[in-house]
């Protein structure tokens, strides 16, 4: 007894079968043809919204709100772990500058400015100085 899903001679659902194989090869051909015969095809790229973030240097307000770590150094010194343990209340400790010298500023661990202790409602405060910025170089640059 004959299959009926066998492709012979008269049979629909192989004709059909026939006819779709043909015209997906006939459509790769026309594309093949189209493309040059290196088998690429060009496509076009779906349109892309305006851009919404704003460019850099026009606005900072989505940073306004982290923490940064500041340091105000009035100076260093070296001591001996003996000198440490002998310090007590009312001990003074030499900086290595003196009274009047700008303080330095860090941000972060990064050395960025220069200022002047001041005295403002019996609080300190720093009155800036000097911004110290970098150059391409990497080298420091002062901006007073």
């Amino acid at each position: 007894m004959a299959d009926a899903n066998t492709n012979g001679p008269g049979n629909a659902a192989g004709d059909d079968l026939q006819a779709a194989a043909d015209a997906a090869l006939n459509s790769a051909k026309e594309a093949a043809a189209a493309t040059g015969g290196d088998g690429t095809m060009p496509f076009a790229l779906p349109d892309f919204p305006a851009n919404t973030m704003p460019l850099p240097g026009t606005s900072m307000d989505f940073l306004s709100d982290v923490n940064l770590n500041v340091k105000i150094e009035l100076g260093r010194t070296r001591m001996l772990v003996e000198d440490v343990l002998k310090l007590s209340e009312g001990a003074v400790v030499e900086l290595d500058k003196l009274a009047g010298d700008p303080v330095d500023i860090y941000v972060n661990d990064r050395h960025v400015a220069r200022g002047e202790v001041l005295v403002l409602n019996d609080n300190f405060c720093v009155r800036i100085s000097e911004v110290i910025s970098r150059n391409m170089d990497g080298e420091k640059t002062s901006a007073a």
